[in-house]
């Protein structure tokens, strides 16, 4: 049985890891220059962060539509201003950026 010590513990784990992962994600977007036109919370050149996740909650296909979007660029869902293709960053890390943007 978890003893109070042990609780706060796995607690405090749970938080640095979550909080890790985050970190090291927006650090991803910013070294892909994701943050040249999107920012957490509100519109810059494209869409915030939070109104992506927003609009795509619980979309079963969300993360291969955003990736596919990422990777070869996209016009029309957020207005007239295109984005444009991302070929240069690798499968991986789009889906890694895809679905912590869909965490938030």
């Amino acid at each position: 049985m978890f003893n109070l010590k042990s609780l706060v513990s796995l607690s405090a784990a749970v938080i640095l890891l979550f909080t890790q992962s985050v970190v090291a994600d927006e650090a991803l977007a910013k070294s892909k220059n994701c943050l040249a036109c999107h920012i957490m919370d509100a519109k810059l050149i494209g869409p915030s962060y939070k109104e992506v996740a927003a609009k795509y909650k619980g979309d079963a296909n969300a993360v291969a539509t955003l990736t596919a979007k990422v990777k070869n660029g996209g016009k029309g869902v957020w207005g007239d201003m295109p984005m444009p293709p991302n070929s240069a960053v690798s499968d991986a890390d789009i889906e890694t950026l895809v679905k912590w943007i869909l965490s938030l």
